[in-house]
């Protein structure tokens, strides 16, 4: 069973938080905001027990084609209820120590926070979010 230290450090060194911007007419979600982890399939197992911690999100297999690279899993919460009930919630109580990773998920809670206010649905708000995940790593 994970604690909740060991989390931290883990996603402090192998976590992103992502936001993809999308502005064609063609897709129906316009702001994807995403939480994942990353490891060698060896590892697989390590992703299944924070998917356990957190009690939500998905683990895929993720290949890569390119020379020298293995193959790897990734633990990811694109789901928005999950990413504003369960993520963003763990990482306000229990903030992360690595400074780069506390400012990108600082940036990605202010996104969240314009998504619940359906900013992601004008112009003003696209351009605002964009901004802000400009300064994100």
């Amino acid at each position: 069973m994970l604690d909740t230290d060991y989390v931290l450090g883990l996603v402090d060194g192998e976590g992103c938080f992502a936001v993809h911007l999308n502005r064609s007419p063609l897709r129906r979600a316009r702001v994807e905001p995403h939480f994942c982890l990353k490891l060698k399939a060896e590892d697989r197992e390590l992703l299944d027990e924070v998917r356990n911690f957190f009690g939500c999100g998905k683990v895929y297999i993720q290949r890569d084609k390119r020379p020298n690279h293995s193959l790897c899993y990734r633990f990811e919460v694109n789901n928005w209820d999950e990413l504003w009930n369960i993520i963003v919630p763990f990482f306000v109580q229990h903030p992360l120590h690595s400074p780069s990773k506390r400012r990108d998920f600082e940036v990605f809670r202010q996104i969240m926070l314009l998504i619940q206010e359906d900013k992601h649905l004008s112009d003003e708000g696209l351009q605002a979010m964009s901004e802000l995940k400009a300064r994100m790593h």
